[in-house]
């Protein structure tokens, strides 16, 4: 199946956007393209012959990649692709960034072995300056993928698809490049903005020397509104007077610039940007809490979006396809996008931040479902109770070993870190529906503390420990309902809807279709979904409702249920009813004026 944008794809030039929007420098090197491959017995530790080219970044399983094979965890993946350094780029370092690889990678250059990276989802890099040669360089990469073999965090890939879960994703699956840095050059920055005090708090981090000075400008229109010094891994601040906020109706950015200097001589520059906002908690003129958005109330109205394709996978097969989703899911009226199991390439964020879409971002869950198929598909959410934090629970999730909860617990740390500066991120999720759940309130607890500025939801679905945030519900198949709120928590629906409708030459296999509630028309789809949100949702709002993610954004593989086709080439319902439909359940959730705790 091809999207609009397959027969696009250039090897000649890859994903060629640059791939770090919040820290942006001049000179980059993309080496994204066709590469050698090869597939071998795991064990092997060396290829001598290569067995063709694969289109990287495109895992070996999807069509883009050209192979379009399954990587089985009894096999090694291994590429290779050899390049020439710009020769303007002497006299500094090197670093080699990949944006994910899926899951086990071993990476060397020119022979030497540079390290391994274990975990599909999280960027990581390399400084590959003292084993560059000057004119050919070779880079090597091999990847083992044990899939849903092992309990390392996997998302919904397997090895045999079907219904709620998806074709695995192997190997290279986000833009691989090459970045010329300074001897001391900026590694992160750390952005919080504060609306009340109207200041940005800003904290740079460097390699090289401590003792730089730090110098950070802030600009609109190119005009400077506010600037600062200061010292490295040292809170600055920056005052901003009268800020104009972010927010979906206005997806306002601020441009920021951050250098290096030594005695008046720069020797770093980045370029970033951030949106002034504050994500919150208050309580309505009744006591009922809701969220809000800078000091008001905002109904949270969302998709939930798991980022597939039938083409690239995990990879969007070009810049505009990734954005078209985020830029439909703002027409059709969703105000929200809760990114499903999967943390997308930073340029998705990019665009959410600049189009104006609050991102729920959930965990990439490990382990394994530990309840039964049918609890998952009826929804037994807040009626399922179970103490998650036993050796027998930690068993039935796939957590026994120690080794399992701390790669998980690792990697939601570093989730935090690599996204925190994401103007639209308002909701971190640590688990979904029990699947590889274990010690979730301490968990939601640490990752309040870890970053107060976002809303938690501890367990999406089930199964539910009592944390704060959020009580968060899934409803399919029964009639929507308001569970008893516990814990003075914010009541919202996580997941619901589900509705499906098969739309003839777009479809990904002619055999097999799974939806929680299938229709034969558009008119059908239409009327459900219009008796699902007026005569259900809407009335429910004054028990507590305060957010909604229907599923799901499009089709995927034999899951039907999207309001859009998994080509992206069909919209199922009248995007003028739907848009209405969303614009009056965002009015009526959002209501008065709330009450700051």
């Amino acid at each position: 199946m091809e999207t609009r944008w397959t027969k696009a794809v250039d090897p000649e030039s890859t994903l060629p956007a640059y791939p770090r929007p919040q820290m942006v420098r001049k000179q980059w090197l993309n080496l994204n393209g066709l590469w050698e491959y090869a597939v071998v017995p795991k064990e092997q530790q060396s290829v001598a012959d290569y067995q063709g080219e694969i289109l990287v970044p495109f895992c070996i399983e999807s069509a883009l990649s050209g192979l379009k094979r399954p990587l089985q965890p009894q096999e090694r993946l291994w590429y290779r692709r050899k390049f020439e350094l710009p020769r303007n780029w002497a006299d500094q370092r090197v670093l080699l960034h990949f944006g994910a690889v899926d899951w086990e990678a071993s990476v060397s250059i020119n022979g030497h072995h540079l390290g391994v990276h274990r975990g599909g989802y999280l960027p990581f890099s390399f400084d590959v300056t003292t084993h560059l040669k000057a004119l050919e360089n070779e880079l090597v990469v091999s990847v083992w993928d044990p899939t849903d073999t092992h309990w390392q965090q996997k998302g919904k890939q397997v090895l045999e698809p079907e219904q709620v879960f998806y074709t695995a994703v192997s190997g290279i699956w986000q833009t691989v490049w090459l970045e010329p840095v300074p001897q001391t050059h900026i590694t992160r920055l750390k952005i919080t903005p504060d609306i009340d005090s109207e200041q940005v708090k800003l904290e740079v981090f460097c390699a090289g020397e401590d003792s730089i000075r730090v110098v950070a400008s802030v600009t609109e229109d190119g005009r400077e509104v506010a600037c600062a010094e200061g010292n490295v891994a040292t809170e600055m601040l920056l005052e901003i007077k009268e800020p104009k906020l972010w927010s979906p109706d206005s997806p306002h950015l601020y441009d920021l610039n951050v250098h290096l200097s030594v005695d008046g001589v720069n020797t770093d520059e980045v370029a970033s940007y951030f949106g002034m906002r504050k994500f919150g908690i208050a309580e309505d003129a009744t006591g009922t809490p809701r969220m809000t958005l800078n000091n008001e109330f905002l109904f949270h109205n969302g998709l939930l979006d798991q980022g597939y394709w039938p083409d690239g996978l995990y990879t969007a097969p070009c810049d505009d396809a990734l954005k078209y989703d985020i830029e439909v899911s703002k027409r059709l009226g969703f105000n929200m996008i809760r990114k499903h199991i999967k943390i997308e390439p930073a340029r998705w964020y990019y665009h959410c931040d600049r189009i104006g879409i609050i991102v729920w971002q959930d965990m990439v869950n490990g382990g394994k479902i530990s309840v039964s198929i049918p609890q998952m598909m009826l929804g037994m959410n807040g009626w399922l109770r179970r103490d998650d934090t036993t050796q027998k629970h930690y068993t039935k999730a796939w957590r026994e070993d120690t080794a399992s909860r701390d790669d998980f617990e690792r990697e939601w740390r570093e989730t935090i870190d690599t996204l925190y500066n994401t103007t639209s991120v308002g909701v971190w999720v640590p688990f979904n529906e029990a699947w590889g759940q274990f010690d979730a309130n301490r968990i939601g607890k640490q990752v309040k503390e870890h970053d107060p500025t976002r809303t938690v939801d501890h367990a999406s679905g089930w199964i539910d420990q009592g944390c704060p945030d959020l009580q968060s519900h899934h409803i399919y198949f029964r009639k929507l309902m308001a569970p008893k709120v516990t814990n003075g928590r914010v009541l919202v629906l996580s997941e619901y809807g589900g509705y499906s409708l098969k739309v003839p030459g777009h479809i990904w296999r002619k055999d097999k279709s799974f939806g929680y509630r299938k229709f034969k028309s558009s008119e059908e789809l239409l009327n459900a979904y219009t008796s699902l949100i007026r005569g259900q949702l809407i009335p429910l709002i004054p028990a507590g409702y305060a957010a909604a993610v229907y599923t799901q954004t499009t089709d995927i593989e034999t899951e039907i249920n999207g309001l859009l086709t998994y080509d992206r080439k069909v919209v199922k319902m009248s995007e003028k009813a739907v848009r209405q439909l969303n614009d009056d359940l965002i009015f009526q959730g959002s209501g008065q004026s709330p009450q700051i705790r």
